[in-house]
């Protein structure tokens, strides 16, 4: 069921980046602002998207915000803090329902674990100022930032960021390297090596799929450049393997990045500069 949960919050996420972006314009992470708003919608009934087997419960309001700003605004008049002092960089999620319930409802217990928060008080919500809320209960729940159903968010929204792999495919554990960064650095930012490279005569085309390229120097001489293995046939690499590359190597590096060669895989380059 808590899979079912996640996906139903992410699904109302999404719609609310789309049709309600106006939640998260002020703030600086918008994929946190969309998740709690949406849960707040599921929660209360409003949301355009709901799990198959959702019973709506009449009655629950919720309520979120900072909990370090809670903490300014309440901390010298309720209990909250005694329990767990105020967190920082975390929601604080305010749930209340009806205290024909004497335990906290399986729809809100479900839904907050389904996005990774924690529950951190239960009460009765007169007891700490919650006077429009009287004969009612409330429980809190904690949730931070940078929680990793927020990257979930954020590549339904944007699309993973890719990797080369050498046979074509997508791998984490080559994203790093240098030939498949995509931000690539303007002219004036160039380390003094790769600058020079840059400006050097040469052309650079593809030998082979898996990361092959092929660099023509302005004297005639050719050379074989592996940006997989970081190696260049050139006498330079062949005798010292400097530090970031022979020219070779910067150059087909830059290359890539700017959009000028196909991939390491062979996929045409997807903006040419």
């Amino acid at each position: 069921m808590t899979d079912d949960y996640l996906t139903t919050v992410l699904e109302e996420a999404e719609h609310v980046a789309e049709r309600h972006d106006q939640v998260a314009r002020t703030v600086d992470n918008q994929a946190h602002e969309y998740l709690r708003y949406a849960v707040l919608r599921i929660l209360e009934g409003q949301a355009d998207h709901l799990p198959t087997d959702w019973t709506p419960m009449d009655g629950i309001t919720v309520g979120y915000g900072s909990d370090g700003a809670m903490f300014d605004s309440w901390g010298s008049s309720v209990d909250w803090w005694e329990i767990v002092p105020p967190q920082e960089a975390c929601t604080r999620f305010r749930v209340f329902f009806s205290d024909d319930h004497q335990t906290v409802p399986c729809t809100i217990v479900d839904m907050m674990g389904a996005l990774g928060a924690w529950r951190v008080w239960t009460g009765s919500a007169a007891a700490c100022g919650s006077y429009d809320h009287r004969e009612r209960r409330e429980v809190h729940y904690l949730w931070p930032e940078g929680h990793p159903v927020e990257e979930v968010l954020h590549e339904r929204l944007s699309g993973p960021a890719e990797a080369v792999a050498p046979d074509g495919g997508r791998t984490g554990d080559v994203r790093d390297r240098l030939v498949v960064d995509e931000n690539a650095q303007s002219q004036d930012d160039l380390e003094p090596r790769t600058k020079r490279a840059v400006d050097e005569a040469m052309d650079v085309s593809l030998l082979s799929k898996g990361g092959r390229y092929e660099v023509q120097s302005a004297s005639g001489n050719r050379y074989e450049v592996d940006v997989i293995d970081e190696s260049c046939t050139c006498p330079d690499w062949q005798q010292r393997s400097p530090e970031g590359g022979c020219k070779h190597l910067r150059r087909v590096d830059h290359e890539i990045k700017r959009g000028r060669v196909p991939r390491p895989d062979g996929r045409l380059p997807a903006v040419a500069d």
